[in-house]
């Protein structure tokens, strides 16, 4: 049941997945129909982070008051509407507006999935667990790079944007039936409701196990509503969680990973290689990289921790972006193979790390009590530098050049060895009971390990 459940949450990844890096095979297509500005082309394919921005915001106003189950049925009912309308689209702004559509069901999606996850798995898979919402975006991605080059053939963009509208349904049908998170069950008074969801998830569970987990729970339970204020992020531990979260998601963008998976195919022209088809299948390769990778970041994280793993992956994802950014300075185009190179290590390093210890840190770090505020501060940034990283690459790279924009991710991501270095904490292990006790002694850094 637990796997069903969770199964269930990550396929709201794989919805996020498809509708990120559907629109890297499409936009060729795209701009045969509809006439594209560079402003304009920023735009429309930053309109996802950019709605996503407004899902948080939705997600946060809602997912305490009505629980986690209702903000995703409802995700799922936007993701439906908007992958329909951006199928049928007749003008650059009416597939605009679609995109914003999807991307709030995305932004609200991505903030209530991880904490569902998080706060449904037992502690010592919950990495695992949280990281399968990652594995699946990196699916989804890899199944809009396959649908993108069987439909290259036909050049039928509706049907690539219009893919999302089966995953949706099947989330739609769904979690109707899913159970509600225990957490939030006890955070709403109904404690015998929570027990009954831990031994469906917990079979293995004996009564007193179950009774001493709601009873920890029950304890985190604010019984002032002082402990649910925004001023609590004043306080140096909680402030400290709070700038890591955002941190984390800033540097996670601003690799450059969504530049990639939006203009896969536009940077390999540019590397040297010919022929939308053959772009097309070099950037499978790199979903498919890119998938395989997150499951053995799935398998790692559990074991040998996180703040490891953060660290090793912003070394490697400085090493192949300042490979990337030499070998476009160059500009010779029998050098169009090792840029390949390091694009998929780049995505190796990010995948393995950077993609998926952002969204686990974020489901983890933060008490009951603030749950949602945090991570909908987290998540917001998250989207606006997604939004921003993925609008302005075409302005860059017409102003600055190709090779100076990989140069600026490059010089992020060795920033990001410092911050990870100094600031990462370690939470392996640890129940989110315990995570909230060790990080109320915590300095303003955030570590807590």
């Amino acid at each position: 049941m637990l796997f069903l459940i969770a199964l269930l949450a990550a396929i709201f990844g794989f919805l996020f997945g498809t509708d990120q890096g559907v629109i890297s095979g499409a936009l060729p297509l795209l701009k045969k129909e509809f006439v594209f500005t560079a402003q304009s082309e920023g735009f429309m394919t930053g309109a996802v982070p950019f709605g996503a921005i407004f899902g948080a915001i939705l997600a946060l106003v809602t997912v305490d008051r009505f629980g986690r189950r209702p903000v995703l049925t409802f995700c799922a009912i936007l993701f439906a509407a908007g992958s329909l309308a951006a199928a049928m689209a007749f003008s650059v702004w009416s597939l605009t507006v679609a995109r914003l559509v999807i991307g709030a069901a995305i932004g609200a999606s991505s903030l209530v999935a991880p904490m569902y996850l998080a706060e449904i798995a037992p502690a010592r898979i919950r990495g695992a667990v949280v990281s399968a919402f990652q594995l699946m975006i990196t699916i989804g991605i890899l199944a809009a790079f396959v649908v993108d080059w069987a439909f290259s053939f036909t050049g039928s963009w509706r049907y690539m944007l219009g893919f999302s509208l089966v995953p949706a349904m099947i989330c739609l049908a769904g979690i109707v039936k899913a159970p509600e998170s225990p957490r939030w069950l006890v955070l709403a008074g109904r404690d015998k409701q929570a027990r009954d969801v831990l031994k469906t998830v917990q079979p293995e569970a004996t009564p007193e196990r179950l009774d001493k987990i709601v009873e920890e729970i029950e304890s985190g339970r604010p019984s002032d509503p002082v402990e649910e204020s925004w001023s609590r992020f004043k306080e140096p531990a909680l402030r400290g969680l709070l700038i890591f979260s955002v941190l984390a998601f800033f540097l996670q963008q601003f690799s450059g990973i969504n530049v990639i998976m939006n203009y896969a195919p536009h940077i390999l022209e540019n590397a040297g290689f010919e022929g939308l088809a053959n772009e097309l299948v070099a950037t499978m390769g790199i979903g498919a990289l890119n998938v395989t990778v997150t499951i053995l970041a799935m398998i790692v994280v559990d074991r040998l921790g996180r703040r490891p793993l953060f660290i090793f992956g912003f070394v490697g994802a400085f090493l192949s972006m300042a490979l990337v950014a030499v070998l476009f300075q160059l500009n010779d185009n029998n050098l169009a193979w090792l840029s390949l190179l390091g694009l998929f290590s780049f995505v190796f390093f990010f995948a393995i790390s950077l993609g998926p210890l952002p969204w686990l840190y974020m489901s983890e770090l933060f008490p009951l009590a603030l749950r949602g505020k945090g991570m909908a501060i987290a998540s917001i940034s998250n989207w606006l530098c997604n939004f921003l990283v993925v609008f302005l690459f075409p302005v860059l790279a017409a102003g600055l050049g190709e090779a100076m924009t990989f140069g600026m991710f490059a010089a992020c991501c060795a920033f990001g060895i410092w911050y990870a270095w100094t600031f990462a904490p370690e939470t392996r292990g640890l129940v989110l009971e315990e995570i909230d006790q060790t990080i109320a002694g915590a300095p303003e850094t955030g570590k807590t390990g």
